[in-house]
């Protein structure tokens, strides 16, 4: 069985999947693969650069921040980039699923959905947390900008729409306790399993 959790930039997917870790989950990071597979693969690289209409690995290392410019600007650029990365993560993410001998597994995604990824999992678990604790959070860990969080926030679905969507919400503004609700959840899995 397999488990997705997503949320906003900022939300706190990866605190959550700590704890499931903790519970001896494994977990699979679509987004650091995906930033591997830019960085490795030849066929994604040659891409990337056609996109781009110029080569932004200069000394053979991608340049993340021309990057980030091109792609979060570009609602089409965005498109064709994570037209090109997302099916070889799916492919990885399948793989390694097939490796584990957990009762389940997770897919942490920040964009599950609008990627598709949601199409690979049995349930969903959105991470949400309010808007200015994430910017804050953001800002402070990425040193982003106000503005560059609010752009990247505009390019994923609002939170409404992934609760829709989900299975389970795991509110995570500071004043919540989410180790209850993980636990929860991770009950929840396996009843199903067992059942």
């Amino acid at each position: 069985m397999k488990l997705g959790i997503t949320g906003g930039i900022g939300s706190g997917k990866t605190s959550v999947c700590r704890i499931f870790s903790v519970l001896g989950i494994p977990v699979f990071f679509a987004d650091p693969e995906a930033s591997l597979i830019m960085s490795t693969d030849k066929k994604v690289i040659t891409g990337i650069n056609e996109i781009a209409g110029r080569n932004i690995y200069p000394e053979g290392k991608l340049d993340r921040e021309l990057l980030a410019s091109l792609i979060f600007n570009d609602a089409e650029s965005l498109r064709k980039v994570n037209s090109l990365v997302h099916p070889v993560v799916f492919d990885k993410f399948l793989k390694w699923a097939e490796e584990q001998d957990s009762p389940y597994v997770i897919m942490e995604a920040a964009i599950l959905f609008e990627s598709g990824a949601s199409e690979l999992v049995d349930r969903v678990a959105t991470v949400y947390a309010p808007v200015e604790e994430r910017i804050g959070r953001v800002t402070r860990r990425n040193k982003l900008t106000r503005e560059q969080v609010l752009q990247r926030m505009k390019n994923q679905l609002d939170d409404e729409e992934k609760i829709r969507m989900s299975d389970y919400v795991i509110n995570n503004s500071e004043n919540d306790m989410i180790i209850p609700v993980i636990l929860k959840i991770h009950e929840d899995l396996i009843t199903h399993l067992n059942s």
